[in-house]
């Protein structure tokens, strides 16, 4: 089992590089490549919450749970 982070196809539908994306959210460009790597062990609420704001999408439009 395993969470798949697809932050990255969102952010190639909105038009938005890393950088952009992570000074909008509050959060470092190299916390944020950990999170858009997939190797991030947890999210907190509010960055998942500020994501769906600045990409104007659902939680689950980011993440998707995988049951190998």
């Amino acid at each position: 089992m395993k969470i798949i982070v697809n932050v990255d196809v969102m952010m190639a539908k909105r038009k938005i590089s890393s950088n952009d994306l992570a000074e909008k959210i509050g959060i470092t460009p190299a916390n944020f490549s950990v999170l858009k790597t997939g190797k991030a062990k947890a999210i907190r609420f509010s960055t998942l919450m500020a994501l769906c704001h600045e990409l104007q999408c659902q939680p689950g439009d980011i993440l998707e749970f995988i049951d190998d």
